[in-house]
């Protein structure tokens, strides 16, 4: 609830007085919007203009509560309002806010503080990890035992010069040149059933990222039995087919099924940047689902 909403409901507990209630509001509740990651009071009649005036008049791109915008509105208290001007590089103060400036209002605030756990950093787990760093989720656990090698890159988020070192050692080098402010926990390991539940016990959800049937089959259901969290699981994605085919279902109780559970991969029919791409921005987005739906 914003504090203008608590504002206009007090007079019923303030002895009924509508006078004095918008004074015991903003001391109760001060009214401010945030600038830049600023805390900067509130005032009647603020506009987007007269703030962007006052505070960055060289910005030449606003982004009001996740929204480009161009027009002169008016702003109310609790709006988020970032002010950028193109090409400039930001001091680390403002850099974490900018970097999710067009996130929907109050994404941050409750991904910042979540673990997400990824088994696999492959063509899924590199591409997911990304996705998730660019949406500020705190702290990523990343399990791979494999490197970097020439026939990865047709689908996996690496690059040439990478060719050799662990995955899980580039994926973090990638991923903290994307967004510093995360943490980034990798392990090069491969995951076995003795080791998932020390591996991956802090985590919020479980993302499986394997390209191999019995490895899926075993975190999957080792996740199930060890862990009462949310499980993202990926089956069917292989060749170039109808890419509407790929969707999200929920199986069972905690655990969710992206693909089309059929195409799976062999002679003919390989994993490709377009489908895998797609599954992994599918897994990400019902990982996000799932953490806004979570209780702090």
């Amino acid at each position: 609830m914003k504090p203008s909403d608590v504002m206009v409901n007090l007079h019923v507990i303030v002895a009924n007085d509508i006078v004095t209630a918008p004074l015991f509001a903003k001391q109760i509740f001060p009214m401010t919007i945030k600038v830049n990651e600023k805390e900067i009071p509130w005032e009647d009649g603020m506009t987007l203009a007269g703030i962007r005036e006052r505070y960055k008049p060289d910005a030449d791109i606003t982004v009001y509560n996740g929204f480009p915008v161009n027009d002169d509105i008016p702003v109310a208290a609790g709006d988020t309002i970032c002010l950028i001007r193109r090409g400039e590089v930001p001091g680390a103060d403002e850099m974490r806010q900018l970097l999710v400036a067009r996130h929907s209002p109050e994404v941050y605030d409750k991904v910042c503080n979540r673990t997400v756990g990824i088994a696999g950093a492959g063509g899924l787990g590199s591409a997911l990890a990304i996705a998730l760093a660019r949406l500020s989720v705190g702290r990523l656990i990343i399990v791979d035992f494999d490197v970097v090698e020439p026939s990865n890159l047709n689908r996996q988020q690496y690059n040439c010069s990478q060719i050799g070192m662990l995955k899980v050692a580039a994926l973090k080098e990638n991923l903290e040149s994307i967004n510093p402010y995360i943490d980034v926990i990798t392990h090069a390991d491969r995951v076995v059933a003795d080791n998932i539940e020390p591996l991956f016990a802090d985590a919020d959800v479980l993302a499986e990222c394997f390209d191999n049937p019995e490895s899926k089959s075993t975190f999957v259901t080792s996740s199930l039995r060890l862990f009462a969290r949310p499980i993202v699981a990926v089956s069917g994605i292989a060749g170039h087919d109808d890419a509407g085919k790929l969707v999200c279902r929920e199986v069972m109780d905690n655990l969710y099924l992206i693909g089309d559970g059929v195409s799976a991969a062999g002679p003919g029919r390989g994993l490709m940047a377009p489908k895998v791409g797609i599954a992994a921005h599918l897994q990400a987005n019902k990982v996000l689902e799932l953490l806004l739906a979570m209780e702090d």
